[in-house]
């Protein structure tokens, strides 16, 4: 049998930027881990490994200068809070001598080095040993050009005054303020990177709850995590449900917004499922719990918001590849910058004036530190953040930046039927019985269909469940979509459509044989699910076209098509004909399949974007891109599709602006207009400027 790898997760400490996090991740890489994901975002380093041990990754991690903290440990104050509060304290009155007179004692060069000598030395601890691991993983990141910056403001500032140079050699100011800004850029960024997985935090707050348990005939409190497959849960009015779990005695209705975005209370009875982070609102239930700990829907739904970067968009690959030859180019930029304002465009008559000299550096070290390759790195992934974060909370899972990417460049649209623009709760019409007793075909319909998974044979089914009498059928055989056979007492009974009929008939929709002679036929009907015209109507009017897929018979097809207004109707088609038209369609334009998310699952994996509507399960999850959870309603679709086109927008509006910041500030800086303390306010908020554009889009208005 084979074995299963769980991924594990370690918190990561000490990441200033994406591309710490990029380094981290390929470091790790290069010593022999895979299906490696470092999330800024997050603090997150998530991998799986069975020969590998967690100690020997945290040991990988730390020799890099991060350091793990542990699950339980609760961070009260940032570490860049810490060091920010600390440089604050010292810069403020060194930067203060500016703009005091001469004999004041702040102008003492010796009092201005021990005044900046604490900031520069945290600066060079956190920065650089930052610095020191990129450049160690290959992967150069901002904090190089902030250590180099503030370096040379530092150590010109001791030349000048070790050979008592006078004022005009003096940067310590520069040097300290350069450290405090970039840390308060740091600072506001962790800030405004924590509110783009305030979704994650919702999420998970749901889960954290205590539940009734019914255990060898006592009722005890326990904890989410001690929940056990098997256990009892007692679920009274205003609890919340712990767990995944089904319903064993009583009724309730139950508030499921917070997961399927549902405002309407589901009424729950014997046999239903319910689904953990849910509310009881009124009612009592005893309820079985099915799925437990990390194999819950809403931990399922927790870890696609978590995973939003395992596929990144193919827009974020620009971005990723520009960050990765940033720091080196930048560099570049900053010592031809030293030498044309040196040697070609001298302030001064004298190429080797002080005043030259100084201009000069000032110069290469404002190009340094207004240089920002983070703001590149966070433009995609803060935005796919907070984009998958608000789909999830509206009952939506996307699975990845790469997904809502596809999505929103959509042209076609392919609709499921059954269980997709209908409700799939069909209804027995009228049963024709030729020749046999009724309560016996009802109870061989009910027996043989429950082998089946078809949205029609769960309804019948369930239609059908008070002539239940169990019925030993063998020799099973389900032709997916045409009938289902089976044998009881030496005689083969078979359901199917009008397509196991040697001539056409399609007066009837089901049809009953015993031993190849009919003994009866089935007319059903199904209803449309509500706001499904107003659906499709939204979706053409974005330019998208939309087609009915079905297997069912051509006049009910035409009967739905004149209710709604699809573009093109294809009826009667086996499952490899749904794919060969899908498969077709997707050489010209990007498609998407919305499906049931079972029965569809071949056209949802060859569509561009697979849709699963509806059905709480994990293959519905697993099988497509994205998951609309509430089955009763096509809303989603829409609400899904404004999601994704927001968030390419805002991913395309934050890398021009991380774009265009550095096209603008480098040549600035370059030509002296710019000093280095106002280059690193800049650059600072720079990073706040993305973020806060990608923040914006969990209260922006759809429209």
């Amino acid at each position: 049998m084979k074995t299963i790898n769980k991924k594990k997760t370690l918190l990561v400490e000490g990441m200033t930027c994406s591309n710490c996090a990029a380094g981290i991740q390929k470091h790790l890489k290069s010593n022999g881990l895979e299906d490696i994901t470092v999330n800024f975002s997050t603090s997150e380093a998530n991998f799986v490994s069975d020969k590998i041990s967690n100690n020997e990754v945290q040991k990988m991690i730390e020799s890099l200068g991060y350091s793990i903290r542990k699950e339980s440990e609760k961070e009260k104050m940032s570490l860049q809070e810490k060091l920010f509060y600390f440089s604050l304290f010292f810069t403020l009155p060194l930067f203060s001598h500016m703009f005091l007179n001469e004999g004041h004692f702040l102008q003492n060069p010796f009092i201005q080095f021990l005044l900046c000598l604490p900031v520069y030395l945290v600066g060079t601890w956190f920065f650089g040993k930052s610095a020191i691991s990129s450049i160690k993983s290959k992967s150069l990141n901002m904090d190089v050009l902030i250590t180099m910056g503030s370096s040379a403001a530092f150590f010109y500032s001791v030349y000048g005054w070790y050979f008592n140079l006078g004022s005009n050699f003096l940067f310590f100011e520069t040097s300290s303020t350069i450290i405090t800004l970039v840390l308060l850029g740091n600072l506001l960024e962790h800030k405004s990177v924590q509110q783009t997985t305030t979704s994650i935090r919702d999420l998970s707050d749901i889960q954290k709850t205590r539940a009734k348990v019914e255990r060898d005939n006592k009722i005890i409190e326990i904890d989410f995590d001690d929940i056990l497959v098997g256990d009892i849960l007692i679920v009274n009015s205003g609890d919340k449900i712990a767990v995944d779990g089904i319903v064993l005695e009583g009724n309730a209705t139950v508030d499921e917004s917070m997961i399927t975005g549902e405002s309407i209370p589901i009424t729950k009875t014997i046999n239903n499922n319910v689904i953990g982070g849910t509310v009881l609102q009124s009612g009592n239930i005893k309820a079985r719990a099915t799925n437990v700990g990390s194999d819950t829907l809403l931990s399922n739904i927790i870890e696609l918001v978590k995973d939003a970067q395992n596929h990144k968009p193919q827009i974020q690959k620009l971005g990723d590849k520009i960050s990765s030859i940033f720091v080196p180019i930048v560099l570049g930029i900053s010592l031809i910058t030293f030498l044309i304002s040196f040697y070609i465009f001298p302030n001064t008559t004298s190429d080797l004036s002080p005043n030259n000299l100084i201009d000069s550096i000032l110069r290469a070290v404002a190009v340094l530190v207004i240089s920002c390759p983070c703001a590149m790195g966070l433009a995609t992934p803060t935005a796919v953040m907070v984009g998958i974060g608000r789909a999830a909370k509206n009952g939506i899972l996307i699975k990845g930046g790469n997904t809502l990417e596809k999505f929103a460049k959509i042209k076609h649209i392919f609709f499921d039927k059954t269980g997709t623009i209908t409700t799939g709760n069909f209804k027995i019409k009228n049963l024709n019985v030729i020749n046999e007793d009724e309560s016996e075909i009802k109870n061989i319909i009910f027996n043989l269909e429950t082998y089946s998974s078809h949205p029609i044979a769960k309804s019948l089914v369930s239609e059908l469940k008070s002539f239940s009498d169990k019925l030993e059928f063998t020799n099973i055989h389900e032709e997916k979509g045409i009938s289902i056979e089976g044998d009881y007492n030496g005689i083969t009974y078979k359901i199917g459509s009008y397509k196991i009929l040697e001539k056409d008939n399609d007066n009837h929709d089901l049809f009953i044989f015993k031993n190849n002679i009919l003994i009866a036929t089935i007319d059903i009907e199904d209803e449309i699910k509500q706001n499904t015209n107003e659906v499709i109507s939204d979706l053409n009017s974005f330019g998208i076209n939309t087609s009915l897929l079905s297997g069912d018979k051509k006049e009910k097809c035409k009967y739905l098509s004149d209710k709604i207004s699809f573009n093109s109707v294809y009826s009667e088609q086996l499952p490899h004909e749904k794919l060969e038209i899908i498969k077709q369609r997707s050489l010209s334009e990007t498609t998407a399949m919305v499906g049931d998310g079972v029965n569809d699952a071949p056209s949802l994996s060859i569509a561009s974007v697979g849709i699963s509507v509806g059905g709480s399960t994990g293959v519905a999850i697993q099988s497509s891109d994205v998951v609309l959870l509430n089955k009763n309603n096509l809303k989603q679709l829409t609400t899904a599709l404004k999601i994704s086109k927001h968030t390419f927008l805002t991913i395309k509006q934050n890398l021009f602006w991380a774009f265009a910041y550095n096209i603008v500030a480098i040549p600035i800086a370059a030509m002296g207009y710019l000093n280095p303390m106002w280059g690193a306010l800049f650059m600072a908020f720079s990073d706040v400027i993305v973020i806060g554009n990608s923040i914006r889009l969990k209260y922006k208005k759809l429209d």
